[in-house]
């Protein structure tokens, strides 16, 4: 749920705009107003939450899969392979902004961890999340090079426009792509997009990985199975909060005396912000623990957990709603919305995913794309309906 109200952006206007709230759209006070509330609050957050939360239930399904005589690392591959599949097909044939496969090719890849002690996994999670921080702040000493010399301009222009330039010409190919009907969109994806989640890979795939091993570390220490003191969550969320949410509103505040420069920008945006947002991350998670463990859940907190038991099918759920709406074989409303207009659409999609959740659940064991892929991973069609 957190997700998409990153997505919807990705969804209903430029990628520029996802970066930079100049990008696209007219930029008065509400847009910007709902930028930096996103920016603070939840850009990278959720998707560290579930990067945090998907290390963790990779312990869980192989520490499950063992404790049944099974073997959990290879059931841990299958799983991860059809996902891989599962990925791709909704990159290449719903939404080219999937990030599945990414998480599928880093969950292979944190397996040769699992052995590691907590305190072991948190230091070499935080340090491939520190890898990827240097990763994004050579590309920016890079295109700081190109600007300042005049005969690199066209390489220059191209550098910027995927750092989110507003000048940058796939905007109008953004728009020109997206209003075309369904079998010219997904030719193009098969044309000239078939490695989408190795492209994540090289600007997320070490965040992506430390994040799964520091969900691995917390996992362990109890932290996410309600074994932490409630009063060590709380100091959590107030240290966490204190500086993270300080410092990102110091960004917003720099960011808008440089007028949105392009390199500014996305240096705040890949690279300052980045112990930030883990602070803010780490705070929201603080939080949601202390609600999760304070007794038997409310209604909507129910309901928000049977959303999120069908975390996968709700994902694939908000892609072909949201492509439906925006895109030229649906709605038609890319690029014809401001920032600010592009969030109205989400809270129809919560409160549909908080009913149908829960209906869902109540008649079957798993939701539908889950037992699809829980049947691909054990080989054999599992059972769905209750009895």
């Amino acid at each position: 749920m957190g997700i998409l109200l990153m997505n919807i952006i990705s969804f209903a206007l430029p990628m520029s705009a996802y970066v930079n709230p100049l990008a696209y759209g007219h930029g008065g006070p509400a847009d910007l107003a709902a930028w930096a509330i996103a920016f603070v609050l939840v850009e990278g957050k959720m998707r560290g939450l579930f990067s945090l939360l998907f290390g963790a239930s990779l312990l869980l399904v192989i520490d499950r899969a063992d404790a049944k005589g099974q073997n959990g690392t290879q059931r841990h591959l299958r799983r991860m392979a059809w996902l891989f599949v599962i990925g791709m097909l909704h990159y290449w044939f719903i939404w080219d902004g999937d990030i599945l496969g990414l998480y599928a090719l880093c969950g292979t890849a944190a397996l040769l961890f699992r052995h590691l002690p907590p305190r072991h996994l948190a230091r070499l999670g935080g340090a491939l999340i520190f890898a990827n921080l240097l990763i994004w702040a050579c590309i920016l000493l890079v295109a700081q090079g190109l600007r300042a010399d005049p005969a690199s301009h066209t390489a220059y222009v191209e550098l910027a426009d995927v750092l989110g330039d507003p000048r940058g010409a796939s905007i109008t190919q953004d728009l020109r792509e997206f209003a075309q009907g369904y079998p010219a969109i997904v030719k193009g994806r098969l044309a000239n997009h078939l490695n989408g989640p190795f492209d994540l890979l090289m600007g997320y795939g070490f965040e992506t990985l430390g994040l799964m091993l520091l969900g691995m570390a917390l996992f362990k220490s109890g932290a996410l199975t309600g074994h932490w003191p409630r009063r060590a969550l709380r100091h959590l969320a107030i240290t966490s909060y204190a500086i993270g949410l300080s410092g990102s509103l110091l960004l917003v505040w720099w960011m808008s005396s440089q007028h949105f420069d392009t390199l500014a920008t996305a240096a705040a945006y890949y690279v300052f912000d980045l112990p930030f947002r883990m602070a803010v991350m780490l705070g929201h998670l603080a939080i949601l623990l202390l609600i999760a463990f304070r007794g038997q859940p409310a209604l909507l907190l129910q309901r928000v957990a049977a959303a999120g038991r069908m975390a996968l099918s709700n994902y694939i759920l908000s892609s072909l709603v949201m492509t439906s709406v925006f895109y030229g074989y649906g709605g038609a409303l890319y690029g014809s919305l401001d920032r600010a207009q592009a969030y109205f659409p989400v809270l129809p999609l919560w409160a549909f995913m908080m009913i149908w959740s829960p209906w869902w659940l109540k008649r079957f064991h798993y939701g539908p794309i889950e037992w699809i892929w829980r049947s691909l991973t054990q080989g054999k069609l599992q059972a769905l309906k209750r009895n």
